[in-house]
């Protein structure tokens, strides 16, 4: 599989089923990871692979109304970061921009192996500080869960989730967000 493939076919699925999580597919993951650009190289971001299922049912504690499907996740992955960690130039911080490239990375990675890696922003970050042990000071930007997509649909997902499941939600079309030479969109 090429990126282009890994692109076209990554999903945000929720329904899963298990995935089997070692140490050699986290390192794997980390270290493609690893290889994302960043701002003078600062490689501001920092993961936490969850997969003990002591830990993922403490972590239930940690996610919104809504996402009981995760649930089913073989892995939550806590995306971690902070300002200092990048560059700053002038009123341009980089952080999350470096992060998130990184956590694309990882991402693609999994879409690549056959796996589900759906980001969330359902969850709260202060309990999952306390559950994984994250200083104040970093801040939670996101929870990638991390199984492989179901055949079935699990009846955690609520009506609109299953329905989603079954066809990728529409994409804006290309003239929504592509400009050419200025901006000519609306605010």
């Amino acid at each position: 599989m090429d990126v282009k493939e890994a692109i076209r076919i990554r999903r945000a699925y929720r329904s899963l089923d298990p995935a089997e999580i070692t140490e050699e597919l986290i390192k794997d993951l980390a270290t493609n990871a690893q290889l994302s650009a960043s701002c003078n190289n600062n490689q501001p971001w920092r993961f936490v692979f969850v997969y003990d299922p002591e830990m993922l049912l403490k972590m239930r504690e940690a996610l919104s109304k809504g996402n009981e499907w995760i649930h089913r996740a073989s892995m939550i992955i806590a995306v971690l970061s902070k300002k200092d960690y990048d560059c700053i130039i002038g009123e341009r911080v980089y952080y999350h921009f470096d992060t998130g490239m990184a956590t694309a990375f990882l991402i693609l990675r999994a879409t690549e192996l056959g796996l589900v890696a759906h980001p969330i922003a359902g969850f709260s970050p202060k309990k999952t500080r306390e559950i994984l042990g994250i200083p104040d000071d970093l801040e939670v930007i996101t929870l990638v869960n991390v199984g492989k997509h179901a055949e079935i649909i699990y009846p955690l997902l609520s009506e609109k989730q299953a329905a989603i499941e079954k066809k990728r939600p529409e994409r804006f079309p290309l003239e929504k967000f592509v400009f050419l030479n200025r901006y000519t969109g609306t605010s």
